[in-house]
């Protein structure tokens, strides 16, 4: 066993407040009582719970659990115990193929200067020493994101064939990032260090990994590339509402026949298989990641080193509505599709087919509820929702 990971969990998460009590302080006794029907409909509805979509339950207790027997859990950074036999081998491997890559370029460079066709066994011992002199060998060295690439490096040892376990039981807990500035560094270094693992080293190519583990890897740094096709997403009922250009060929029938029990069965299997974790909030936060995203892969694809800071925790004060402009963007620019669409409509002049009105008003109302996710958490404060705490 190289390492056991522990869930990451958080003590600072904002609980939020009950609805009835929200309208409760607000209407007094009728209040109380809307809200009890409210959720006696649509179930348990809290306000000002976990703006920033840190808890972690979807990811522990149902991603990282599915990959037990796959043998392809990953180290996140805080929370794990390691081997230390299994880490220093991996650092000293590291460390003799950087002395190797020195020494092989210091060779290079003195046969092309010299032109002599070998180096003397004298010169290269000096050249070897004063490469492993210039290297350092440090644990975890490997890469910005060296937890999820330690586990690669170990994982990829047929050798030893070091295992990885999640131990479910939370044993420690953690402050989160407190402000949208504070969530926006971590998740961009997320991203960003494992684009590059995926650019640079990619684990689908690498040897020793057994198919299960690539795949499993592949699907982690796959999610960080729906930046890239989640705008198409959030464009396409803008310019259909505009222009009346359809994403689809047609809005017939077949297509409804086809299309409405695909989404409801995957709907209920994902509610199935996330049962107690998971929820709008997640997929919301996916969706309005797409700025973030975007920036990450034009950084690995320009070749710039990703920084690692240590995440924020103190809370900033402040309106931070100009780090959601994009989110901010595509609301906007979907509440005024839909105004055009319905006059151009009500005049007489849309070319919109009813059924694809109806739909992409609904797809759209779907993007800004997502995107409002984002802005809620801009103006988040605190206090929100929590009386008189700190």
């Amino acid at each position: 066993m190289a390492w056991v990971q522990t869930p990451q969990w958080f003590y600072d998460l904002p609980e939020g407040t009950r609805l009835p009590e929200v309208l409760g302080q607000r209407l007094g006794r009728a209040g109380r009582w809307l809200g009890r029907g409210t959720e006696a409909v649509l179930g348990q509805i809290t306000l000002g719970r976990d703006p920033f979509v840190n808890d972690p339950r979807m990811f522990y207790d149902v991603i990282q659990r599915r990959r037990t027997a796959a043998n392809a859990i990953f180290c996140c950074g805080a929370g794990s115990v390691h081997r230390r036999e299994a880490v220093m081998e991996s650092a000293l491997r590291s460390f003799a193929a950087a002395v190797e890559r020195r020494v092989r370029a210091a060779e290079e460079a003195y046969t092309l200067e010299t032109r002599e066709r070998h180096v003397a066994p004298e010169l290269l011992a000096a050249m070897r020493a004063d490469a492993a002199m210039t290297e350092i060998l440090t644990p975890y060295r490997f890469h910005v994101s060296e937890d999820i690439y330690t586990s690669i490096e170990l994982h990829s040892d047929r050798e030893r064939g070091w295992k990885s376990a999640l131990q479910p039981t939370v044993e420690s807990r953690m402050l989160s990032p407190q402000d949208l500035q504070a969530w926006m560094v971590q998740r961009f270094k997320y991203a960003g260090g494992s684009l590059d693992i995926l650019w640079n080293d990619n684990p689908i190519f690498r040897r020793g990994l057994t198919l299960r583990q690539k795949l499993m890897y592949g699907s982690t740094f796959w999610s960080y590339l729906g930046a890239i096709w989640n705008p198409i997403f959030l464009a396409g009922p803008v310019i259909y509402l505009f222009t009346g250009i359809s994403p689809v060929a047609a809005y017939s029938a077949a297509f409804f026949l086809h299309a409405v029990p695909f989404m409801v069965l995957m709907e209920l299997a994902m509610m199935v298989g996330t049962w107690g974790a998971g929820g709008f909030a997640a997929k919301a936060s996916y969706i309005s990641f797409f700025p973030i995203g975007l920036r990450a892969i034009a950084t690995v694809l320009r070749g710039r080193k990703i920084s690692f800071p240590v995440t924020p925790k103190d809370r900033r004060f402040g309106c931070c509505l100009h780090l959601v402009r994009p989110q901010l963007a595509v609301i906007l620019l979907t509440l005024a599709a839909a105004l055009w669409a319905g006059t151009a409509e009500a005049l007489g002049i849309g070319n919109h087919s009813a059924s694809g009105l109806l739909t992409n008003l609904a797809w759209g109302a779907v993007n800004c509820l997502a995107m409002g996710t984002m802005l809620r958490a801009a103006l988040w404060h605190p206090d929100d929702l929590q009386g008189d705490q700190p």
